[in-house]
């Protein structure tokens, strides 16, 4: 029996001995949000051995009308039950790769564009392991007519009273583990009722779907308890926005490629990697941070980059070097600090390592220590314009997604640059 039968096997037996009563297929379109089929028991073994056919035009930045049908084909490595649930009325999720109707590759789908990317890194010997720190808000509500209002006024690293939002994020934390999800440490973020969840490394595929497991989760539990989550980079002013700072590192052959003699024990695997993703940075941001918000964090004097530099020990520089514990060299990794949590993880995670990767194979030359090399796109306006014109994003995403998503993000910029903001009207309405 091979593995894949010997899966499906186990998923149907889980199935029924768990009293599953709904299977979620979950997948995402190009801007990283959920989607999902549910399924019944009776139809799951027809799921699992074929895939469920869908109208992909439907979907944003999948199929055009003439080439509409494609194939959701469960990922059976990825089959959890969701905890929250209670016996006998259980829900379980797989992840989906989109295929097209002769089983090949969809090219609108953001997991087959990570799984095409992190196919050239093996081919090189490379695997491609993440890290992300993902910061977040929990709110009253998300009533957008009013302003977010904070559930605590905590600060980083605060041990408050056992209230709601420290009661929500252990139980989150609790929740994750339960689903296989490994969590390094969790905390109170600087600003009022912003809270992160480290997350335990692993391979960038699984790192992109427990990204997205982790944004549902949060989101869950914080409505069952009748407040809100948003993983919006910048949702109140004045204060710290919301980053997902990446740790990073390639392995060969089992062993850590980014160790070495260079600066800060840095192998020129490493130093390569890095000067990859300084110099392609301005055009792989309209990704990473890739809403109009987005760019409300990237501002100066917000321990935010704004600029492509490498540094040891700040936290604004866009790339920055992790110390390493004595006798810990496996943990030799580098950190990128320009994502957001509300990035798709998938393009996101591609498009960097595509990045590094260049900057591996053209041998780039890493720049000095604080030198900054670029200035990051200061609106999504600017980051769109540095993608269109970006050959590294076109080769790495396809002419399909990099077309659509370039339409759907002026289209937002249009709508934003027409409205009236609080701002001006407290500023010029009586003054002009």
């Amino acid at each position: 029996m091979d593995s894949m039968q010997s899966q499906a096997q186990y998923v149907l037996r889980t199935v029924e001995e768990r009293g599953i009563r709904f299977i979620q297929l979950w997948f995402t379109d190009v801007l990283g949000r959920h989607k999902a089929f549910h399924v019944t028991p009776a139809e799951l073994e027809d799921a699992l051995d074929q895939g469920l056919t869908f109208d992909g035009s439907s979907i944003d930045g999948f199929s055009r009308t003439t080439e509409s049908d494609v194939l959701a084909r469960p990922d059976l490595t990825t089959f959890e039950l969701l905890p929250w649930y209670e016996p006998g009325h259980g829900i379980a999720r797989v992840f989906c790769d989109i295929v097209n109707i002769d089983g090949s590759p969809f090219l609108g789908c953001p997991r087959q564009q990570l799984r095409r990317v992190l196919g050239e890194a093996h081919a090189q010997g490379y695997t491609f392991y993440v890290a992300p720190e993902i910061e977040y808000f929990y709110f009253a509500s998300l009533d957008p007519s009013a302003a977010p209002q904070p559930l605590d006024r905590g600060s980083y690293f605060d041990l408050l009273p056992d209230d709601v939002a420290s009661q929500l994020r252990r139980r989150t934390v609790l929740t994750l583990e339960e689903m296989g999800i490994g969590v390094e440490h969790a905390q109170h973020e600087d600003a009022p009722s912003q809270h992160e969840i480290d997350l335990r490394y692993t391979d960038a595929l699984t790192m992109a779907d427990t990204v997205m497991s982790v944004r549902h989760v949060v989101k869950e539990l914080a409505r069952q308890e009748g407040v809100a989550a948003s993983f919006m980079p910048k949702p109140l002013a004045n204060v710290q926005g919301s980053g997902m700072h990446t740790h990073l590192s390639l392995w060969k052959d089992g062993v850590n490629a980014f160790v070495g003699d260079g600066p800060y024990g840095l192998s020129e695997v490493a130093t390569g990697f890095i000067a990859g993703l300084l110099r392609h940075a301005p055009e792989i941001t309209a990704i990473t941070n890739q809403w109009v918000n987005s760019y409300k964090r990237l501002v100066p004097s917000t321990e935010a980059p704004v600029g492509a530099e490498w540094a040891r020990h700040d936290d604004a520089a866009l790339v920055r070097i992790p110390s390493v514990k004595l006798g810990k060299t496996d943990s030799t990794r580098i950190e990128y600090r320009a994502p957001d949590p509300a990035a798709n993880p998938y393009l996101a995670f591609a498009v960097i390592l595509a990045a590094g990767l260049r900057g591996i194979n053209g041998a780039y030359e890493l720049p000095a220590e604080g030198e900054r090399v670029a200035r990051l796109p200061r609106s999504l306006d600017e980051a769109i314009d540095l993608m269109a014109s970006s050959e590294l994003l076109h080769e790495t995403l396809g002419e399909h997604q990099v077309e659509w998503f370039l339409r759907n993000k002026r289209t937002e910029w249009d709508a934003y640059r027409g409205q009236v903001t609080p701002f001006e009207l407290e500023r010029y309405l009586p003054l002009l």
